[in-house]
């Protein structure tokens, strides 16, 4: 029989990461956690598959959902705590088990994955599963179709603009405890210095979402829109917003400022100071803002009742 491997605690978001691409997983592939195969002495082999590897941490991935945190889960994370719950999944030395289908001797670790994997592959399959992923899609595109019109609303106000787009990441000794409210509280403490900040005089509009990713962890992309006519130092302005997360956050955020690299994106850059009837600067900004609104890096558990993405007020 195989020896369990002993892996370091993984963050919160690695972890809801990692149930994702368990779900994942499970639907494009229609294997077990772990095959047995039995040897001469009598013994049963543990042969691991494609989904095996996902179950190194799966003591954490259950650990996840804390009865004392209200949160909002995805339909990946949804379906396997539903699971869990429903095969009945206790701790043990060796991981997680559940008792057998006459309910009466419990499974080892190994027979017990098995069990969980073939539950979560039932649920994905219901119309209710399927419809949240539906619903998901459709609101992504919502979200895009509204945010294009709210920055044509910024941008006509005045003859011309500034756009700031800066990331505002976490460092990675800070990931390690970071949790999902942790983020919230620190954009909230960020979203209340536009009223009280000279940083954010002349402040025409802003796009912020809260979003989560493999290298990085929990991270907020933003936009900040400026009059142009007030406004003239587009690199200045982002320092000066990344340097005042790094102050909120206390040394332990990080940003990186797009406007720092416009060379990057050529005729494609959508940051810095533009003309409001330019068409083609304005296309190249639906472009930077419809990043912020991306399906493939959204929150997978959130506070309940917290709203990843912000914007401002047309006026």
């Amino acid at each position: 029989m195989t020896k369990r491997p002993i892996h370091a605690r993984l963050s919160q978001s690695d972890i809801a990461i990692q149930i994702q691409r368990l779900v994942q997983a499970i639907e494009s592939h229609d294997t077990p956690a772990f095959r047995f195969k039995p040897t001469r002495s009598g013994f049963k082999l543990i042969e691991r598959t494609r989904l095996s590897r996902y179950f190194d941490h799966i003591q954490q991935m259950i650990d996840l959902f804390d009865e004392h945190y209200a949160y909002r889960y995805s339909e990946h994370l949804q379906a396997f705590w539903e699971a869990c719950q429903d095969v009945g999944l206790e701790r043990s030395p060796r991981g997680p088990v559940c008792l057998d289908e006459e309910g009466t001797d419990y499974l080892d670790h190994y027979q017990s994955m098995n069990v969980l994997v073939a539950r979560i592959r039932q649920l994905i399959r219901e119309p209710r599963y399927l419809r949240r992923n539906d619903d998901h899609r459709y609101q992504a595109r919502q979200q895009e179709t509204g945010i294009v019109d709210y920055v044509d609303s910024v941008l006509d106000r005045y003859s011309r603009s500034v756009v700031v787009r800066i990331d505002l990441f976490y460092l990675s000794v800070a990931r390690a405890r970071l949790r999902a409210e942790h983020v919230f509280d620190d954009l909230d403490r960020l979203m209340a210095e536009r009223v009280r900040n000279p940083i954010f005089e002349h402040l025409t509009g802003y796009i912020c979402a809260v979003e989560q990713g493999e290298s990085r962890g929990y991270h907020i992309h933003a936009a900040f829109f400026f009059n142009g006519a007030e406004i003239r130092g587009d690199l200045y302005k982002a320092q000066q917003i990344g340097e005042l997360w790094e102050h909120i956050t206390r040394g332990q955020g990080c940003f990186h400022s797009c406007n720092h690299d416009k060379a990057r994106y050529g005729e494609r850059c959508g940051v810095g100071t533009l003309r409001r009837n330019d068409r083609k600067a304005r296309d190249n900004v639906h472009q930077v803002v419809r990043y912020l609104v991306k399906d493939d890096q959204q929150l997978l558990l959130k506070p309940q009742g917290a709203r990843c993405l912000r914007k401002g007020q047309v006026f």
